[in-house]
């Protein structure tokens, strides 16, 4: 832990990553008026901590290494990939998944076969990763300030 103990960066991404899942347990708190251990470890739904993650480190490599440094242009454009992804293809996903749950239980609904049922929520819509993305950039911020 030597190493982590004197990392700033990696203590700002860790912090906007908590931050990001604790907005989510406590959005699904009030909504559903219980705790699931799974929203905070899981992926998928508000705020997008890949999002915040990602957002972090990029504003942290900015503020570290200068936002013209090659640094910030290797992980902006990895971070603009991961967020595309998370709202793109992984949410194009959850509603495969959501299509293929619905069909498992049209056929297997009457003869007792049991089937385990596909995660439906594992991307992000794009208000998502732009509030993940600002929870990041803003924690980073203010870490750095």
């Amino acid at each position: 832990m030597g190493v982590f103990a004197s990392n700033q960066m990696f203590f700002t991404v860790l912090i906007a990553w908590l931050v990001a899942q604790t907005i989510k347990v406590a959005i699904g708190v009030a909504a559903e008026k219980r705790f699931n251990f799974r929203w905070f470890v899981g992926s998928g739904g508000m705020p997008s901590s890949h999002a915040a993650t990602v957002s972090s480190l990029t504003t942290a490599v900015g503020l570290t290494y200068g936002f013209a440094s090659p640094f910030f242009t290797i992980v902006f454009f990895l971070a603009f990939i991961i967020m595309f992804d998370a709202q793109g293809v992984r949410r194009q996903s959850g509603h495969q998944a959501e299509a293929l749950n619905q069909i498992i239980e049209d056929i297997y609904l009457n003869k007792g076969i049991q089937q385990e049922r596909l995660k439906e929520l594992l991307g992000h819509t794009p208000i998502q990763v732009f509030i993940g993305a600002a929870i990041g950039i803003l924690v980073a911020l203010f870490c750095y300030r």
